[in-house]
């Protein structure tokens, strides 16, 4: 009756510079994790808990890998993905991941204006999902709370 969904969305902060890699077909790839937080009420105290996502872009990726750095707060919509493979020691090794099909740049933390202010961002959508919303919704507002990507712990 109804079909199965695998669907994500996520905004959240690139904890690192990203990875841009080649197959061996010469298609660019690029990854990278997110921290997205979880913020919550414990007795009289606010508690932060972190989440770390593995996000992998096939399409626009070295467009992508040009202006994504650490710190970077970014938006994701794609599907999870979970790959396995045999290690070096025999054992099976799994990796869950997001493979992006829609990735906007909501601020930069590297490259901000003179006024100190974090630069706009952009839009990079697959090629696969050209049923994108209209440019209005690709402009979000960052809020005063934004993680310090100087406070990460990584």
């Amino acid at each position: 009756m109804f079909g199965d969904i695998n669907r994500v969305t996520l905004m959240g902060n690139v904890t690192k510079d990203p990875d841009l890699r080649f197959t061996p077909a010469g298609a660019p790839v690029i990854s990278f994790s997110i921290a997205t937080n979880r913020r919550y009420k414990k007795g009289e105290e606010w508690v932060d808990e972190p989440s770390f996502h593995n996000i992998v872009v096939w399409n626009q990726a070295e467009g992508l890998g040009q202006r994504v750095k650490k710190g970077t707060r970014i938006y994701v919509e794609g599907r999870l993905q979970t790959r396995s493979w045999d290690g070096a020691d025999g054992k099976k090794q799994y990796k869950t991941e997001i493979v992006a099909d829609r990735v906007i740049l909501i601020s930069r933390f590297a490259g901000s204006n003179d006024d100190g202010a974090p630069s706009g961002g952009g839009s990079f959508t697959s090629k696969a999902s050209k049923s994108a919303a209209p440019a209005a919704e690709e402009e979000a507002a960052v809020g005063e709370d934004d993680i310090d990507p100087n406070d990460l712990p990584f």
